[in-house]
């Protein structure tokens, strides 16, 4: 007997020994570690309105997210305490507001994107996937959406990579994914990397800056910066088989980064109007791929990371 619980215990410490993308469930979150350190947190207690990750760290353990209003850094901005670490929600899904939904707001149609179940947690050598569903509500408790998310995680030397695969899928009616500003997949970067302070955005056409970026088409963005020495940078790409790809970017000079799938006319007014109609079970599927690296864009090569990544089906 107690050789048997030996080699059991034996058995359970290689293999934790051996998993390099590691989960745990906590009681608001599900903790993430990638090579035996924390690498970030899935937020999805009931006192959050929509979940986020948080922080996003670099290979090098460095935060490459903004850390307010999760913790309060000395010299930190502390606007958009909405636009917590990397999340997915949209400001217009039937009328709802599920982007600008803090709960300490008195703005009206806030709605909420709650925790469900988790479908799946696996830890892994090279990658770890956690699969989770999420009710999309309104401000009655009516469920517009359900969301299935998964999202692998990969332990890579040099580039951290998460990759989303989000379906959201119509129950309360139909439902329209509104053309508005405030929508889509984003991650609130550290203040020292953004373009108020130095920072470089550059999307797939080489374009550069707020001004060329902004509410612009293209497969990715890259945004990259100086954190206390060390030259770090946060690619996302859009994948070729979301609905109007390449999307557009909602990519700001103060620090918010994102593509937003239903945003058109806000973006572009020559462009047409361009509400996404969801019927009773319809689904809409969307993939992206996230790359926290050292350097820019292109001594990171990105450009052909994007096209290695456009081939996955």
């Amino acid at each position: 007997m107690k050789t048997t619980l030996a080699l059991v215990a034996l058995l359970v410490s290689s293999g934790a020994a051996a998993a390099q993308v590691m989960f745990e469930r906590e009681a608001d979150r599900v903790h993430i570690e990638i090579g035996g350190k924390p690498y970030s947190d899935l937020y999805i207690g009931k006192e959050y309105a929509k979940p986020f990750l948080h922080p996003v760290r670099a290979a090098s353990g460095t935060i490459v997210s903004r850390q307010f209003p999760m913790a309060v850094v000395e010299g930190e901005s502390h606007d958009h305490p909405h636009q917590r670490g990397l999340f997915f929600a949209h400001e217009n899904v039937n009328g709802t507001d599920f982007w600008n939904n803090e709960f300490t707001y008195k703005t009206p149609n806030r709605g909420v994107i709650a925790f469900d179940k988790i479908e799946e947690m696996k830890n892994g050598r090279r990658s770890g996937t956690l699969r989770i569903t999420f009710a999309w509500k309104d401000p009655k408790g009516t469920v517009l959406l359900t969301e299935d998310r998964t999202m692998a995680f990969y332990a890579g030397a040099k580039n951290r990579v998460i990759d989303f695969d989000v379906t959201l899928t119509a129950v309360g009616g139909e439902v329209t994914m509104g053309d508005a500003k405030d929508g889509g997949f984003a991650i609130r970067v550290a203040d020292a990397m953004k373009e108020a302070k130095g920072g470089t955005m550059v999307n797939a056409e080489g374009d550069r800056g707020e001004k060329n970026v902004w509410g612009k088409p293209s497969n990715w963005v890259d945004y990259s910066g100086g954190i206390g020495g060390e030259k770090l940078g946060i690619a996302i790409f859009d994948h070729p088989a979301n609905p109007n790809h390449p999307n557009r970017w909602h990519s700001r000079a103060y620090g918010l980064f994102g593509v937003n799938p239903f945003g058109n006319r806000v973006f572009d007014k020559t462009a047409p109007v361009r509400p996404i109609p969801l019927a009773h079970g319809a689904s809409l599927r969307y993939r992206w791929r996230v790359v926290v690296h050292p350097g820019d864009a292109e001594s990171a090569g990105i450009a052909a990371l994007w096209t290695q990544y456009a081939k996955t089906k």
